[in-house]
């Protein structure tokens, strides 16, 4: 008998019982950049709430690698001072609730650190010989997880470093050990670095090899746009050209650049944001039912999926540089004040722009994207607006125009799905008045400690590529953007800074929409108000 799961109000839902996850089996795993702000805010917090829930593997080896001279008790001690950090913190309160000493004294057995220049080939001998040593004493079976949390400049060295050390040799033979490379964003910074990088990675890895990671793919909201998109038959028949008038795909942050001023004059919003997160969640709204869930069928439809968007021409994209402002009631200073930013700089905070899908599903529906820094709330949302229902029924009423109904997806903070459609409000007279269906994780899922990284971290080890980039994905999504940077990167704005901190956004986005039709305008910027019965 299936599991009843009940309803906040009381009410019993019936639901299959979801099936556990088990502990992955024996492996290693090198970090490396094991003393940089990724692995202390997120890779460690990620593998010690895997820890907590059973889910590394009872033969397992941590090993952390980097530059810096330290012991391997220094650099434990120093995890273990961040995880005590975010308790209490409301900025981190979904990662970590309190330390389980057992169960951090427990992983930290399993802990090693080895110093060295990742490019120094002696570095490897001396990594490949702690390795074996770990492996021989822990029984891993000689699976390596290879996980590069660094700058991206060192991508490229460290991948062929492992391959004339030895160290992540594979046969295709499902009984011999597994060697496997985790890669960060930025996949490159243009079409032609990335597939210069993926020439690079792949003379040394294959392809079943490499997992390109993307930490948004790891969010619970996220991956439920799929169970929402295929696992309901009621939305299939309205998902498409005929019944949706357009989409709109926002992520808004308040922070700013927070003194990485130097990475982001280098980089910008556009790639930082879009050829990885935005389009990723872009995929899942649109990409077409696979016929199987197995990692290549979901890939080959996202592939299809960038293959199909239309090249961004130079009026489909607008960038936006925040000025001073006001932040979650608290002054901010403007980007070009920012610690290593130039005076002058024409590095955009905000990208807002139009994208066309040409397949058959699609044809004609615009998608608007914009993300932004500086913003005046954090959210991440899918809205999506259909189209209007014909006025001819209310023809004698007061009525002059119909509003349109809303099917928005919040991926964060506040994790849910909501539609809003039009009732009738009480009276003698025919007045619409709009209304919500409200879906709200916490409502229903008791919340969990998760960081975006244990799915992700979890999936590398048992060789699951779902939610992992294919090189020609990475490569289809830097040609749609390529044309943009390029205009960009020839043309100085004369208008900077253009939007002020704790805004909306630059004016210009807004023509994005009112310019394909006159009624059509960005949401707001805002969480959604609470339910007053609540």
């Amino acid at each position: 008998m299936a599991d009843l799961i009940p309803h906040p109000h009381g009410e019993p839902a019936t639901a299959a019982k979801p099936a556990s996850a088990k502990p992955p089996g024996p492996c290693a795993i090198v970090i490396f950049g094991a003393g940089g702000d990724l692995t202390k805010r997120l890779l460690m917090p990620a593998l010690y709430n895997l820890a907590n829930t059973g889910l590394t593997p009872e033969k397992f080896v941590l090993i952390g690698a980097d530059i810096a001279k330290r012991s391997t008790d220094d650099w434990k001690s120093s995890l273990h001072k961040t995880l005590e950090s975010f308790i209490g913190d409301p900025n981190a309160e979904d990662q970590i609730k309190a330390i389980d000493e057992a169960n951090w004294s427990k992983l930290a057995a399993h802990m090693s650190y080895v110093q060295g220049d990742f490019t120094d080939a002696g570095f490897y001998t001396a990594l490949k010989t702690e390795l074996e040593s770990l492996e021989s004493q822990h029984g891993t079976g000689g699976n390596r997880l290879f996980y590069l949390a660094v700058a991206d400049r060192f991508f490229g060295t460290i991948v062929e470093h492992l391959g004339a050390a030895g160290l992540v040799e594979h046969k295709d033979d499902e009984n011999a050990p597994w060697r496997r490379v985790v890669i960060e964003k930025p996949f490159g910074h243009s079409l032609d670095s990335a597939k210069a990088l993926n020439a690079q990675v792949l003379s040394v890895l294959n392809e079943k090899q490499v997992y390109r990671i993307d930490h948004f793919l790891g969010k619970e909201t996220v991956q439920n746009i799929m169970a929402l998109r295929f696992g309901n038959g009621m939305f299939e028949p309205i998902w498409n050209r005929d019944r949706i008038d357009h989409v709109q795909i926002t992520v808004a942050e308040t922070v700013g650049v927070e003194g990485r001023g130097k990475f982001y004059e280098q980089t910008g919003a556009l790639r930082d944001m879009v050829p990885n997160h935005v389009f990723q969640l872009l995929a899942m709204v649109t990409m077409e039912p696979p016929v199987g869930f197995k990692p290549e069928a979901i890939r080959d439809k996202k592939y299809e999926l960038f293959a199909a968007i239309e090249t961004l021409a130079d009026n489909d994209a607008v960038r936006g540089q925040y000025g001073k402002g006001t932040v979650a009631g608290k002054p901010v200073i403007a980007y070009r004040e920012e610690p290593d930013v130039a005076k002058d700089s024409a590095t955009e905070t905000y990208v807002g722009m139009r994208l066309k899908i040409n397949n058959w599903r699609w044809a004609g529906v615009p998608f608007y994207i914009r993300t932004g820094k500086h913003m005046s709330c954090r959210m991440t949302e899918i809205a999506i607006q259909f189209k209007k229902a014909p006025l001819a029924a209310f023809q004698d009423t007061s009525l002059d125009t119909l509003p349109p109904n809303w099917l928005v997806l919040r991926i964060q903070p506040d994790e849910g799905i909501a539609l809003q459609f039009e009732v009738k409000h009480p009276g003698q007279t025919m007045r619409l008045a709009p209304a919500n269906m409200e879906f709200r994780y916490r409502d229903w899922f008791t919340p969990e400690p998760n960081v975006g990284y244990e799915t992700l971290l979890y999936d590398c080890m048992i060789g699951d590529q779902t939610l992992f980039q294919r090189a020609d994905m990475v490569e289809e999504t830097w040609r749609v953007v390529q044309g943009v940077l390029d205009h960009w990167g020839s043309t100085t704005p004369a208008d900077f800074p253009n939007y002020e901190s704790g805004g909306p956004g630059p004016d210009a986005s807004d023509a994005l929409l009112s310019h394909d039709d006159p009624t059509r305008h960005w949401r707001p910027v805002a969480l959604p108000a609470k339910d007053p019965r609540t």
